[in-house]
């Protein structure tokens, strides 16, 4: 079972009855203010999830689909991002996107 709580730790957001969140179904899931740093979301299903604020400093998301997700104010500093789909997110404000290599299949809904 993995729990996800917030970045201050007092909340507990989500949990998710596996061993491992590679591959996992998050869509649509509410995670905002998450604390989601070194988590491996490799092939993660995060379509249209809230990640407004989420802290997902070096955060593996290779492969994830982000389609419709909002990460307005995310911290993806570090992250892996290599062959995620980010269609249609909001990455309004979101920090840490200038270390990383241009985002594949980025069609953003609302300006960076």
């Amino acid at each position: 079972m993995i729990q996800i709580y917030d970045k201050k730790g007092f909340e507990l957001l989500l949990e998710v009855p596996a061993s491992s969140l590679r591959g996992a179904d998050l869509a649509g899931a509410r995670l905002a203010e998450a604390n989601l740093v070194q988590m491996d979301l490799t092939d993660a299903d995060l379509s249209g999830a809230d990640l407004t604020g989420a802290d997902l400093r070096l955060a593996c998301l290779r492969g994830a689909k982000l389609c419709g997700a909002v990460l307005r104010l995310a911290d993806l500093s570090g992250a892996d991002l290599t062959d995620a789909d980010f269609s249609g997110a909001d990455l309004t404000g979101a920090k840490g996107l200038e270390d990383t290599p241009p985002i594949a299949n980025f069609i953003p809904l609302k300006p960076v």
